[in-house]
Order: C-alpha cells, then sequence, then structure tokens
C-alpha cells in the first residue's frame, strides 16, 4: 500500500513539473508533439530553396532539436535545381518533405493538392500583411521579408571618386549614369558586375517590369495579364526602362569581355572587395558577401533599380520587397505527429526567444513576424528595417509559373551576351507569357 501511494504521489508530482513548464513556455504547441504514438521521437524534414542559408538552419534546427525534443533534416535544394520540379520530384518518389521552403509561385500551385491549412494558426496575426491568401485560406508561413534591388559599396565608391557618397542622390537613369560615368573617370573602368546565373536575371531583375507597375501585387497582375492578352512589350513603359537600365549596367559591367562567364559567387567577392561599386541583388547576399570578405561593420546599402527619369517616381526612390519565400506543410504523406512537429518548428521561429534570435543571426534574414524583436545585424538588413519604418519600400510580389525564372532567365542570357536584340528580348517575354493562356 505504502508503495502504491508513493508511485502515485511520484506521478502526480510529474504531472505537475510538466504541467508547470507547459505554462512557462511561449510555444503555442504542446510539447508532447515531440512524441509518436508509440512514444518514440518525431523526426521532420525541410526543404530548403535558399542555399546560402542552409548552414544557419541547419544550426536552428539543431537548437530545436535540443529545446523541443524533435529532430529536423534540413534538405538542400541542389544549385541549379528547380524548387517546384525539386518538390514534385519528391512526391512522385514518395519521400515528400515535411516542411518546404518555397516561392509564393509554387505555394500557389501546389496548395490546394498538398498543403495543410493554417489559416487557424495563432501566427497568422504576426505576418497579417504578409500572408499569401489562396480562396480566402492560409496554406504557407511567410518565412522572411527580402528586398531587391542595386547594393552599393560606400567605401569602394567614395575611395575612387574622392568625396562622399549620397545614395538618396541615385534616384533617376540619369542620375546613375553620372555617377558609373564619374567612377570610370576616376579609375573605376566598370563599376557594376551583373551575375549570369538565370534565375538571378529571369526573376530578381526581370521582374522590375512587374512588380514596378504600381509597386503593387495586383498592378503585376494587371500588367501580367495585358501580356498574356496579347500586349506588345516594346509598348510598356517599364519594358523600355527595365532595358534602358540593364543597358546602362552591361555598358559600365566588370564582366563586359565575357558576360556569361560571371557567376554570382565572383560578384560577391568583387563588391567586398571593392573592385565593384555597385550589384544588382537582394540582401539575401548577404552571406555571399561576408564569405567574399565583406566586414559586418562595413557600409554597403541598396539604391533602387532606377527605372526612367522621374525623380519622383516611386520605383527610383524606394526598393522592393516583400514574404518571398513560404513554408509550407505536407498535408498528404506525413503522419498527423509529422504535421503537429512542424508546426511547432514554425511556432519555434515566431514565439521562442531562442528560434527568434537564431532566425536573424544565423539566417541574416528579416523576420515576417512582427514580434520578433530582434534587429537585423548586416547592413543590407539594416537599410531594408530602415526602409521598413520609413515607408520606403514597396511590396509587390509578381505570381509567375514555376518555369518563368528559367525560360526567361535563358532569354535573358542571351541578351546580356550580345546575342539577341531588346526587340528579341520582347518577342521571348511576349511568347511566354501569351502561352500562359
Amino acid at each position: 500500500m505504502k508503495k502504491s501511494i508513493a508511485f502515485i504521489s511520484f506521478v502526480l508530482a510529474m504531472l505537475l513539473i510538466v504541467t508547470g513548464c507547459s505554462k512557462g513556455s511561449n510555444d503555442s504547441s504542446s510539447s508532447a508533439t515531440a512524441k509518436t504514438v508509440d512514444g518514440s521521437k518525431v523526426s521532420i524534414t525541410l526543404l530548403n530553396s535558399k542555399g546560402e542559408i542552409q548552414t544557419g538552419l541547419e544550426k536552428i534546427a539543431a537548437q530545436f532539436e535540443k529545446d523541443k525534443g524533435i529532430h529536423v533534416e534540413v534538405i538542400a535544394c541542389g544549385a541549379g535545381e528547380v524548387p517546384y520540379t525539386k518538390i514534385t520530384t519528391m512526391y512522385n518518389s514518395g519521400n515528400a518533405p515535411t516542411l518546404a521552403i518555397l516561392d509564393p509561385t509554387d505555394i500557389v500551385g501546389l496548395a490546394k493538392e498538398y498543403a495543410l491549412e493554417l489559416t487557424d494558426q495563432a501566427w497568422t496575426a504576426e505576418t497579417e500583411a504578409l500572408n499569401l491568401t489562396i480562396d480566402g485560406k492560409i496554406y504557407s508561413f511567410p518565412f522572411c521579408v527580402e528586398g531587391r534591388g542595386i547594393i552599393y559599396n560606400k567605401e569602394a565608391i567614395e575611395s575612387t571618386l574622392g568625396r562622399e557618397f549620397d545614395p538618396k542622390s541615385i534616384n533617376s537613369y540619369s542620375s546613375f549614369k553620372a555617377i558609373l560615368e564619374e567612377l570610370r573617370k576616376k579609375g573605376m573602368e566598370n563599376p557594376v558586375f551583373i551575375a549570369k546565373e538565370d534565375w538571378s536575371l529571369g526573376a530578381h531583375q526581370l521582374g522590375f517590369i512587374y512588380d514596378a507597375y504600381d509597386g503593387t501585387t495586383a498592378g503585376s497582375e494587371v500588367i501580367i495579364n495585358e501580356l498574356k492578352a496579347g500586349k506588345d512589350p516594346l509598348t510598356v513603359d517599364r519594358f523600355n526602362q527595365f532595358v534602358a537600365t540593364m543597358d546602362l549596367m552591361l555598358e559600365y559591367n566588370f564582366a563586359k569581355a565575357d558576360p556569361l562567364g560571371a557567376d554570382y559567387d565572383q560578384g560577391a567577392l568583387e563588391l567586398a572587395c571593392g573592385n565593384v561599386a555597385f550589384w544588382p541583388n537582394g540582401c539575401w547576399a548577404w552571406p555571399n558577401l561576408v564569405e567574399g570578405g565583406a566586414d559586418v561593420n562595413g557600409e554597403f546599402g541598396f539604391i533602387s533599380f532606377v527605372l526612367g527619369d522621374d525623380t519622383s517616381d516611386f520605383a527610383n526612390n524606394m526598393i522592393q520587397a516583400s514574404a518571398s519565400k513560404q513554408i509550407m506543410v505536407d498535408k498528404v504523406q506525413s503522419t498527423a505527429e509529422q504535421q503537429a512537429a512542424a508546426k511547432e518548428f514554425i511556432n519555434y521561429l515566431v514565439y521562442d526567444a531562442n528560434g527568434q534570435k537564431m532566425f536573424v543571426e544565423e539566417t541574416a534574414l528579416i523576420p515576417a513576424a512582427k514580434n520578433n524583436p530582434n534587429a537585423p545585424l548586416d547592413p543590407l538588413g539594416k537599410d531594408i528595417a530602415e526602409r521598413t519604418a520609413a515607408g520606403l519600400l514597396y511590396t509587390s510580389c509578381f505570381i509567375a509559373p514555376s518555369d518563368h525564372w528559367s525560360v526567361m532567365g535563358a532569354a535573358m542570357q542571351k541578351y546580356i551576351s550580345g546575342n539577341s536584340s531588346k526587340a528579341d528580348l520582347a518577342s521571348a517575354l511576349s511568347q511566354y507569357w501569351k502561352a500562359q493562356n
């Protein structure tokens, strides 16, 4: 009898401990999700389509396992692999990831068939302005906010010019042209680096035609629908402005002699070392710049991807930023325990102090969840945070088929290498969109 009473007391004590721990958690998921029905540890997978944060994600996953008892295997989407193709292949082989970091376009294409609905999750209030809705429902978590424009190295510019550089002074095609001319005269012969990768050219650069239509996703849909209906790109102002800016950068391209020999990693190195002053890119490039030798205390930031000569144009005074990556939870091939663990991982990034801090410090990304108290540490992230506070961002995130960047990226590669004309590029763009009808 004494043994029975002692055992019952022990069980009650343990329940009190567990209950106390649960009440103290700032994660909205129960720690019970760390175990399957048979009591074994839950293991989930995360497909990562952002190669530059692979190491950071692995560190977060390791800490998450220590804190929550759930193992997360981070699977890298290989260089050159199309995320949409990668994940559909995994589904077809019966090996779909529990979580997947994908582009908004991919979520739109996959959500209804494969994604777990997340509309009822508490974190949706923290990401309200950035939630991707499909027929009024939420199927993905806005993973991060990313901005793009033209990155500058202020020290390289000022040491070449022998004067102070004010990034705000570059607010038109003409002002950008003037500083490129001045840099060349002062000894930096070719101060722009244009990377050859199709995903950079076909999405991040060419995408300004859509995103800068009026600065909204709805506006980007307007111009895309006009192109689908047969509108000639040569009659679209943003197309002509984009090509003019691209032509200007090609004239001052560091890899002018061999445009298709200039890869992304070299761009990071040349900008970090100060061999070039400008690199059209986004805040996701910071880890690459660090690898190239950039210091976190260095003076790097953004100028707008200028379009035309109207200095009052929002596109010439702001940069584009949006929730460019989303996390989807699989509902088809994962177990209920894995789905619960996947939700707990998302909650860890949103609510847990370790998750919040590591997200910012280990990935150098800007969280979409507004409750994260950690400020960006790198200069590119800080620039976007400052612009957010000042209202100097436009948040369009154009939605295109998953092959847009590869098809149009190839067309852009032909153009930057001098193997096609502006008319040819316009024709390729027109044919692409008309084929989507």
